[in-house]
């Protein structure tokens, strides 16, 4: 389903998953020109719908969002419970080598996120952080842009978790502006980080749900 201001990957009695697109914000923020976001717009179409989880404002691909306040606890639950699993797909400044020396095999980074209150919203990584795990795997080299295209798996879901861990590589993503270097940033128009997967259980039937969503970059 598609409309003018959303795309519809799936609807039914108890949730919707949505496409977000980079640039738009997924909740209203402060001041008059950041109340047109994709919850606002959803809820246009669908009254009862409701937030269980975001991506940056740049970054574009798979939300969830739940509908009615039952199903938004039973997704609350979900996610805090990590029973949610999701996937990304991003490209990275420089030719990063993959974690191990067997192909398609998955490295770790395991580093607590701190907000850096007198540069919020920036992160960054310091002892007294929280607990925050991200798992990645090389998929492809290109050696005329000096670029890597990588799949990652968030374990836990801090604010610009992704971003922030693919810094502490020295790798990171095109067109951060918060987090890369002049030349990152300038090798993009956008941020190139996209949910591509969504992995869940049915709140109500307990049915294993998978959703998937092309890369656009």
């Amino acid at each position: 389903m598609q409309g003018p201001d959303i795309v519809v990957i799936h609807v039914d009695d108890a949730l919707l998953v949505l496409e977000k697109p980079s640039g738009l914000l997924c909740v209203p923020g402060r001041g008059e020109e950041k109340q047109d976001c994709l919850s606002a717009r959803t809820q246009v179409h669908f009254p009862d719908a409701l937030v269980v989880h975001r991506l940056d404002m740049a970054t574009s691909g798979l939300l969830l969002m739940a509908r009615g306040a039952t199903a938004q606890q039973e997704l609350n639950h979900a996610f805090a419970s990590r029973s949610v699993h999701k996937r990304y797909v991003a490209v990275v400044d420089g030719l990063l080598e993959p974690p191990t020396k067997h192909p398609g095999e998955w490295g770790i980074i395991d580093l607590p996120i701190l907000l850096d209150w007198p540069n919020r919203p920036r992160r960054i990584v310091h002892p007294d952080g929280k607990p925050s795990t991200t798992c990645w795997r090389v998929i492809s080299q290109d050696r005329v842009t000096q670029t890597t295209r990588v799949e990652l798996e968030p374990i836990t879901g801090r604010s610009h978790q992704l971003r922030l861990h693919l810094q502490t590589l020295n790798h990171p993503i095109l067109a951060d502006a918060l987090y890369g270097t002049a030349s990152s940033q300038a090798k993009a128009d956008r941020l190139l980080l996209h949910a591509t997967q969504l992995e869940l259980l049915h709140p109500v039937s307990q049915k294993k749900l998978v959703f998937s969503s092309s890369t656009p970059f």
